[in-house]
C-alpha cells in the first residue's frame, strides 16, 4: 500500500488541472494484476472517471468509492513538500493525504489483495475526477451505474471519519445573483441605481432568510449546525470609485437537511429580489435581481438501520453512527444511482485543505483493517 500511497501523492491533480496521467497509471497497476479497467473520459480528454471489479460480475457486490482531485496549494505555507508523501512522527503528510488520496490507495491495494481470493461477491472500486468543484466528475459514472443490469449492492465512500460510520450529510446548492442597476457618475450617484447597494440589500434578505430557518427548522442534531444554511461567499461589482456600478454579482449556497423543501426557499429568495427591484422600476425599468441555479448535489440520508450501515459496522467495529458537515459524492450514489451508501475512511476533514495536511499511520492501519476484513466478507459471500 505504501508504494501506492506514495506514487498518488507524487501526481498534482489539483481540479484546474488533468487527472488522465494518474488514472492511466492506476489502470495499469489494476492491469498488471489482471484487473480491467474502465475509464470514461470527460470531453477533453484530460480527465477521467475509473471503474474496475474484481470476482463475478453477475452480483451486486461492494463498491469502494474515492476522488482523486485535490484543493490548491497556493496561498499556503507548507513545511512539507504537498505534492508528495511524507511520513514523520507517525502521520503522513501530502496535499490530499486525507481527503483522500491515502483512501484511494487502501482502495487500489485491497482490489489487487481480492486477485488473490476466491471472492463470491464482487468488490468494485470507483475513483473520480473534480468532486472538489460540486461533485461533477462523477456523474458520468453514476449514469453508468444506474442504468446497469447489475448494480453494486453497497457503496463506502472514504472521505475521512476517523473511520466512523457516517449516514449522511447535506445538499448543497449552488446560485447566484446578478442585480442590474444603472450607471452613473458618482458626483450624481443619487441620480443613478448603485448594483452594489441592490446586492447589499439582497444580502440582508439572505440573512433574514437564514434566520428565519434557524429559528423555525427543520432540526437535525446529529450535525454541528442543526439546521439549513444559506451563505453568501462572494461578492463582485464596480470597476472604480467614481463610477456608480450598474452590475453587481453574488455566488451563494444553500447547504440543507434532507428535510428542508430547497426549492420554496429560493421561491422565497426570489420574492425578495422582486421586493427590492419593484418599487424602483418607475425610474429605473432595467432594475433587476435575477437568480440562477448553477449546480447542486443531493444529500446523504441513509437510515441508521439500513443493511449497508450494519453491515460496514459489522467491518469495522463501530457501535454508533454520524453524520458529517462535508458533502461527497455518496448523495449521488445513493438517490442517482439508488446504491445504498455510508460515509467511512481515515482520517479527520479537521486536516483537509490545509497546509501540512496528514493522516495518521493509524488511521490508515484501520482503514487497510476495515479493508481486509470486506474481502473475507466478499469470500464468504457475506
Amino acid at each position: 500500500m505504501r508504494a501506492i500511497f506514495d506514487r498518488l501523492m507524487r501526481f498534482d491533480t489539483v481540479s484546474a488541472k488533468p487527472n488522465l496521467e494518474l488514472m492511466l497509471w492506476v489502470k495499469a497497476e489494476l492491469a498488471a494484476a489482471g484487473i480491467e479497467a474502465l475509464l470514461l473520459p470527460d470531453a477533453s480528454g484530460q480527465k477521467a472517471n475509473l471503474f474496475a471489479t474484481v470476482g463475478p460480475a453477475d452480483v451486486g457486490g461492494v463498491m469502494l468509492s474515492g476522488h482523486t482531485d485535490v484543493v490548491p496549494v497556493e496561498g499556503q505555507v507548507w513545511t512539507k513538500p504537498p505534492f508528495a508523501l511524507t511520513e514523520e512522527s507517525g502521520r503522513f503528510y501530502g496535499r490530499g493525504a486525507a481527503d483522500m488520496k491515502g483512501f484511494c490507495a487502501l482502495a487500489i491495494d485491497a482490489m489487487i489483495k481480492a486477485t488473490h481470493r476466491p471472492l463470491k461477491v464482487p468488490l468494485h472500486l470507483a475513483l473520480s475526477y473534480d468532486e472538489e468543484i460540486g461533485c461533477m466528475g462523477v456523474r458520468s459514472m453514476v449514469d453508468m451505474l444506474a442504468k446497469a443490469p447489475v448494480k453494486p449492492r453497497f457503496c463506502i465512500v472514504g472521505e475521512p471519519t476517523g473511520m466512523q460510520v457516517a449516514t449522511g450529510h447535506k445538499g448543497k446548492i449552488a446560485l447566484r445573483a446578478t442585480c442590474t442597476g444603472r450607471e452613473g457618475h458618482s458626483a450624481l450617484a443619487p441620480l443613478a441605481l448603485n448594483a452594489l447597494h441592490l446586492a447589499a440589500d439582497f444580502v440582508q434578505a439572505v440573512r433574514d432568510l437564514q434566520a428565519r430557518v434557524a429559528a423555525e427548522g427543520p432540526f437535525d442534531g446529529d450535525y454541528d449546525v442543526a439546521y439549513s444554511t444559506i451563505h453568501v461567499g462572494k461578492m463582485q461589482g464596480g470597476v472604480q470609485v467614481n463610477i456608480v456600478p450598474n452590475t453587481a454579482v453574488l455566488d451563494f449556497e444553500i447547504r440543507s437537511l434532507a428535510e428542508q423543501d430547497t426549492d420554496s426557499l429560493i421561491a422565497d429568495l426570489r420574492a425578495r429580489a422582486e421586493a427590492i427591484c419593484a418599487p424602483l422600476r418607475a425610474e429605473f425599468p432595467e432594475a433587476e435581481i435575477r437568480i440562477d441555479r448553477l449546480w447542486d448535489y443531493p444529500g446523504l440520508g441513509t437510515p441508521s438501520d439500513a443493511g449497508v450501515v450494519n453491515f460496514v459496522k459489522g467491518l469495522t467495529g463501530a457501535n454508533g453512527t454520524i453524520k458529517v458537515a462535508y458533502g461527497t459524492e455518496g448523495g449521488l450514489f445513493s438517490r442517482v444511482a439508488g446504491i445504498p451508501t455510508v460515509i467511512c475512511g481515515p482520517g479527520s476533514m479537521a486536516q483537509g485543505h490545509k497546509p501540512d495536511e496528514f493522516v495518521t499511520v493509524e488511521q490508515m492501519e484501520r482503514g487497510a483493517a476495515m479493508l481486509d476484513a470486506l474481502i473475507a466478507r466478499c469470500e464468504a459471500g457475506f
